[in-house]
């Protein structure tokens, strides 16, 4: 493939945040270009209407929070097939994020380390970008804490963010997994985390009643990899309780086991999440463990470690009922979102299901 043979040999030999400027703008550049050259010729449609979260999707593959996080490339990226686009994660005061160099290949694993630190040009801008160039598919909106917020201040930050999206997103995912935003993951503690989702719910009750919208806006929950089950078992009866619609499993992860990259290589990256394919397992057992704790009755998001329709279907039997790329499209290429429905189609005839929906945690007892 021509991406794989000869564009990514070139863009690997950037720096990697200086590969992704330099790609989003190429992609915001020309959407009618992308089209021309990278969207799919033919669109399967084996999955029957996917209908999650009050929802329709034409496919269930999306692209994770992080790669456009001020949203100037959607029209772009929604032409690669991708089923839906999670833009941000944006907070409400604009930043610059952490020094760089703040992202890191790891191409032995295809993997990436990265310590962004939210870095975005704030809600307000976001909104304008989607304002005026609103992608052809079901667009998410991630919202996170500003790093100027204290962690006791972090519910009214939240809210000022969600004041703004509220009026474009599809669904809005509160990020409070993060682990480059100091004191973030400590909103993941149940009682921190009953009290966001409350007044996030409270809020889009009052808005909703103000607008011509006939439900609540879905409120998705993006998780760590590192919970242990105590943390999951409080989390869903949160989740429970607050009316949460779905969850986001998983963020990045801060260990570093089982790298096949050298360790002093590794240590020279320092702090920050690790994605790409060291992630999958840890994500889809963690997957598996949610879909057991919530019966099946809380649709999850999977992401952590998809290259290939394979990596995504075992996400699926874990008990995902949409999936998430963001590494795999870095290494994989502008043709992931089209390579992995078609496999999935492949592998749903294979295996002898009749509709999508059967598979979705088919093996989530054996993969927890």
């Amino acid at each position: 493939m021509l991406y794989r043979s000869l564009l990514r040999p070139l863009l690997f030999r950037l720096s990697p945040e200086t590969a992704h400027e330099l790609a989003l703008h190429t992609l915001s550049f020309s959407p009618s270009l992308v089209k021309l050259l990278f969207a799919p010729r033919t669109v399967p449609e084996p999955f029957g209407e996917l209908r999650r979260f009050g929802l329709s999707f034409r496919n269930p593959v999306g692209l994770a929070a992080g790669f456009d996080k001020d949203g100037i490339a959607l029209e772009s990226l929604a032409a690669l097939g991708f089923g839906f686009i999670e833009a941000g994660t944006v907070t409400y005061e604009p930043q610059p994020g952490n020094q760089r160099p703040r992202l890191f290949r790891l191409p032995q694993d295809k993997a990436l380390i990265n310590r962004a630190g939210f870095n975005n040009k704030g809600a307000v801008a976001l909104a304008q970008q989607v304002t005026a160039h609103r992608p052809d598919c079901v667009l998410g909106i991630s919202i996170g804490k500003s790093k100027t917020a204290l962690v006791e201040n972090a519910v009214e930050d939240y809210l000022r963010s969600f004041d703004i999206v509220y009026p474009l997103a599809d669904y809005i995912a509160v990020n409070v997994s993060s682990p480059n935003t100091p004191g973030l993951r400590e909103l993941q503690r149940a009682e921190q985390l009953a009290a966001l989702l409350q007044a996030l719910q409270r809020r889009n009750q009052e808005l909703t009643e103000k607008s011509v919208r006939a439900r609540l806006t879905p409120l998705l929950v993006k998780l760590a990899p590192d919970l242990e089950l105590e943390d999951l078992k409080q989390i869903v009866d949160v989740v429970k309780s607050t009316a949460v619609a779905g969850l986001i499993a998983t963020n990045t992860t801060t260990r570093r086991e089982g790298l096949k990259t050298a360790k002093d290589e590794i240590a020279s990256c320092g702090e920050g999440g690790l994605s790409g394919m060291p992630l999958r397992e840890r994500s889809t057992k963690m997957i598996a463990t949610l879909y057991n704790l919530t019966s099946g009755l809380v649709p999850i998001i999977g992401v952590g470690g998809i290259f290939t329709a394979e990596d995504a279907w075992e996400k699926i039997c874990a008990g995902a009922s949409l999936i998430q790329i963001y590494t795999g499209f870095i290494y994989q290429g502008p043709n992931i979102a089209q390579e992995i429905n078609e496999g999935l189609a492949r592998i749903l005839s294979r295996q002898g299901f009749d509709m999508f929906d059967e598979a979705i945690g088919s093996r989530a007892k054996e993969l927890a």
